[in-house]
């Protein structure tokens, strides 16, 4: 009788998983990268790995929705003559059209205005549908300047410098020929269906000191009203906070690697820049060492998904948060009622990320004039609109439980962290201890 060893079970590799080994067949096959949108797809720490602690005996509750519980924010309060006062401390972040199409961004305006909070243009310029029905537009001003224009700086209500992206710091934008219509030729002064990469850095300036030269430049273009933003992606975000806060700005946006980009290489969304937790105290600790931390204000993006989301930012010593990829979600991209058509371009609802070819099923990232009918700016806009109404809800609830009469009354002696990763990186302690990771040489 022969006798063999049994047969151990198949084992996948970790380190070359299925992703990994169609990534490589794919550059194999095409000899070019992968480009996609949205943000990175790895597990990072995040928002999930803190809990926040609650009152009991030791801390007293408000009561239900009986008592107050404010959620208003004042925006650009250090040099602007016409700061920006929002109901929540939730905004939309920069997606520019061209990457989104005409309805989807006149959706975002609508749901903004509705939530009596501010939405902004993105790279491209701003559309008359846009500025029309934002109360508050903050008009972004990128490297590649396209549709800049003078009157337009003038009807913003602020000014966003953009120096980086979370989803590609030190990167520039992509927006490929398929989505340059005639419009969106005409508004960035480029020929229709040509490839357009945006410069990764401003043309005029090259570093600090400029950057303060152009900020003053803006603040004489509006005559002071206009607050002066200034955004970079998550990179060095104590160095970078405390330059911009050197340099002028009102506020500053900080937006972790979790944030989302129209178009750009998958090697770069998820190999560059910080998790969103990650900045959070750098840049926070920035604003206190300057004595500034609440006089300029700080805004943090990279994905946001609800109430405990914005209240941990909160909690963290942030003034605002911005979200973008949830508030296309919540206008319905990537609707599972389009599952047939996102089969059809090899994805499912949920994992469509090629928003640079232009044929989004949803009708959001896509410049087709057939696919833009499917978003009803209105309806579109009021789903936005209960959107933001949750998350606010959701954080009252939150700070309530917390004994808060105010969102930004919560604070890190709120919250725990469920892993030591997520505990040295917010600064606070590990569930259960008084360990914070890093504090004094521990």
């Amino acid at each position: 009788m022969t006798y063999r060893n049994p047969p151990t079970t198949p084992r996948k590799s970790a380190t070359f998983d299925d992703y990994t080994l169609s990534e490589i067949r794919r550059a194999a096959a095409t000899g070019i990268y992968d480009i996609r949108g949205a943000g990175a797809k790895r597990k990072l720490p995040h928002f999930d790995d803190l809990l926040f602690l609650g009152a009991s005996i030791s801390r007293y509750p408000l009561e239900g929705y009986r008592e107050r519980c404010d959620t208003s924010v004042v925006l650009g309060s250090r040099h602007a003559k016409k700061p920006i006062e929002l109901k929540i401390p939730i905004t939309v972040a920069g997606m520019s059209f061209g990457s989104l199409s005409g309805p989807a961004k006149e959706a975002l305006g609508r749901g903004a205005t509705l939530s009596g909070t501010s939405t902004t243009t993105g790279d491209g310029g701003m559309t008359e549908e846009e500025r029309g029905h934002s109360k508050t537009l903050v008009y972004q001003y990128l490297p590649s300047r396209y549709g800049m224009n003078l009157r337009d700086l003038r009807r913003a209500d602020a000014i966003e410098v953009v120096v980086g992206q979370g989803a590609k710091p030190g990167g520039g934008g992509m927006l490929l020929g398929q989505k340059i219509s005639d419009r969106v030729a005409e508004m960035r002064t480029l020929p229709k269906g040509i490839d357009q990469r945006s410069a990764s850095r401003h043309p005029d300036w090259t570093g600090p000191d400029d950057l303060e030269i152009k900020i003053l430049e803006l603040r004489e273009i509006t005559d002071w009203e206009k607050p002066i933003y200034v955004k970079v992606g998550g990179a060095r975000p104590y160095y970078d906070t405390a330059l911009a806060v050197k340099a002028g700005a009102d506020v500053v946006v900080v937006d972790g690697m979790q944030g989302g980009t129209a178009a750009t290489q998958e090697v770069f969304i998820e190999n560059v820049g910080q998790p969103t937790l990650a900045c959070i105290r750098p840049a926070v600790q920035a604003l206190q060492d300057l004595g500034m931390h609440r006089k300029v204000q700080l805004i943090v993006s990279g994905g946001i998904r609800n109430g405990a989301d914005v209240a941990k930012a909160l909690a963290l010593g942030v003034d605002a948060v911005s979200i973008g990829t949830a508030a296309l979600v919540a206008l319905g991209d990537n609707d599972p009622r389009w599952e047939a058509e996102y089969n059809e371009l090899g994805t499912t609802a949920g994992a469509y990320d090629d928003w640079h070819e232009g044929r989004d099923p949803a009708g959001i990232t896509t410049q087709d004039p057939e696919l833009m009918k499917r978003v009803d700016p209105v309806a579109a806009g009021r789903r936005l609109a209960n959107y933001l109404k949750v998350m606010t809800l959701e954080a009252q609830t939150i700070a309530r439980a917390c004994g808060k009469n105010s969102l930004h009354n919560l604070e890190p002696e709120d919250l725990v962290a469920l892993t030591i990763e997520a505990a040295a990186m917010a600064g606070i302690p590990l569930a259960g201890t008084n360990w914070i990771p890093g504090k004094n040489g521990f």
